[in-house]
């Protein structure tokens, strides 16, 4: 629409005179950056919701007014080369919960955003186009000073164009031979993370494998170390597992290794495609470093017929905080279509455990395992501390289709590797008969002198106790970084 020729009075008086006319596109127009909820059909928008906290002179409304505008065609004034075809661009705030229920403070609070799908380019630009959208500039605006984007809704236009995972959770049940039990997969992480030779890597598995485990992978950081060279490595861990797998270890099905497969963008394909020549039955990728256009193209790649382990590692630079950034449910959603048959999604006990997570993991779960058209659900892994003794807590929160994967909850144990596996089956043996894993103890001496050797040790939940290494608040922390 056109607007009405404007003047101002400029510097020394002079009269300046607007000589063009063109359809109004400012941040601040409502009329045309916001719509009610029946005007939106989800099969036609992107719609993403953000939680917001912005300043207080202005309401989320008007915050969610401003994101609609500049993530589509608005900006902080009108231009002469604005076209009618500006106002039918327009995304659209539609939806606004104030986070205080009495309405009374108006500057924080739930805002929902759709993007008209004709804005992306997702056939093209795929995944990388999400985010330009939906995060774009205004994250960084100032009058919203944080902003944590906590859901994504997307089309089935736009689901069909993501192959979402190879196997999946039962995938990787027809795998391990669980199609029957459901139990939850226990899976061996290799410890210390750093310093482990080939050989080394390789033990640590062939033991942890005579010992009930069932799948293996590098820790975070151990890739192509100077004392384990990566292809080196993988032959070594599978003729330990195969040897095992001879000797009757783990006689349901399969087991695998996942080494990692985290590098430059450009090299993941050639590393991975090495890996599988030299024997691996899996994959260990850090989405959150390479980012998703590497986990697609490994996903969708017809040479890569494996399963694909997801970790997380830096995620919480993004995530953590309540009020700013991305959630673990946008990034865990976005992982399932990019390819991903397993995912990190925390604990209810351990070093990565706190209450915050008997919120944000169920619906984790939810996320990576609801139905959603042709997309597979994945697979959880619950990692960061674990013991036997607190599996359970995991377990009821995320259901058996889930992977509980320990490190020093294995390796610590003081019978070794094979004993700490053992004692990581048993647990969950006792969790699938319903017996208190005390209980089953008594009759399991490796569960017993896991339960002795760690007593509570992560196994309890409390403002006080979450981490046992801080101890309670009356400890003297200073103490710990200085001399006094």
């Amino acid at each position: 629409m056109a607007e009405e020729k404007k003047s101002w009075s400029g510097w020394a008086g002079t009269t300046i005179e607007k000589k063009w006319e063109a359809p109004g596109i400012e941040h601040e127009r409502g009329d045309i950056f916001s719509t009610t909820p029946d005007q939106i059909d989800p099969d036609n928008f992107v719609i993403g919701t953000f939680f917001i906290t912005c300043d207080p002179r202005i309401t989320i409304e008007h915050a969610g007014v401003i994101i609609a505008a500049e993530q589509s065609v608005g900006t902080f004034t009108d231009v002469s080369t604005a076209t009618d075809l500006a106002h039918k661009t327009a995304a659209k705030l539609f939806s606004w919960k104030y986070e205080d229920p009495s309405g009374t403070v108006k500057h924080s609070g739930w805002v929902k955003v759709a993007f008209p799908l004709f804005l992306l380019d997702i056939p093209n630009r795929g995944i990388p186009d999400l985010f330009t959208f939906i995060t774009g500039n205004w994250m960084a605006f100032t009058p919203i000073p944080n902003c944590k984007w906590v859901d994504l809704q997307l089309p089935k236009s736009v689901l069909k164009l993501f192959k979402g995972p190879k196997f999946g959770t039962e995938g990787l049940r027809e795998i391990i031979g669980t199609t029957t039990t459901r139990r939850p997969h226990l899976g061996i992480t290799i410890k210390p993370k750093m310093g482990v030779t080939d050989g080394g890597a390789a033990e640590q598995f062939y033991n942890a494998a005579l010992g009930g485990a069932d799948t293996f992978k590098d820790d975070e950081t151990y890739h192509n170390q100077w004392c384990s060279p990566l292809m080196d490595r993988v032959s070594k861990v599978y003729e330990g597992l195969d040897k095992a797998k001879s000797e009757g270890a783990h006689p349901e099905g399969d087991m695998f290794y996942v080494p990692q497969v985290t590098t430059d963008s450009e090299r993941t394909l050639e590393v991975a495609d090495r890996m599988i020549a030299h024997g691996a039955r899996g994959l260990m990728l850090n989405f959150m470093c390479t980012w998703y256009p590497a986990l697609r193209a490994l996903a969708e790649d017809p040479s890569i017929n494996v399963p694909i382990h997801l970790h997380r590692a830096s995620h919480a630079a993004l995530t953590r905080h309540p009020r700013h950034g991305i959630s673990l449910k946008v990034t865990d959603y976005i992982a399932r279509l990019a390819g991903g048959d397993m995912v990190h999604v925390g604990n209810a006990r351990g070093k990565l455990g706190d209450q915050s997570k008997f919120t944000e993991i169920p619906e984790l779960i939810q996320t990576i395992q609801r139905p959603m058209d042709h997309i597979k659900p994945m697979m959880g892994i619950c990692s960061g501390g674990l013991i036997p003794q607190n599996y359970h807590y995991s377990m009821e929160l995320m259901g058996d289709d889930i992977q509980l994967q320990n490190g020093g909850g294995v390796h610590g144990h003081p019978w070794g590797t094979k004993a700490g596996a053992m004692a990581g089956k048993q647990a969950i043996d006792a969790y699938m008969k319903k017996i208190p894993p005390e209980e089953y103890a008594k009759d399991h001496p490796e569960l017993s002198a896991a339960i002795q050797t760690w007593g509570q040790k992560y196994a309890i939940a409390g403002a006080d106790a979450v981490v046992p290494e801080l101890g309670t608040r009356d400890r003297d922390y200073r103490k710990m970084f200085t001399s006094e």
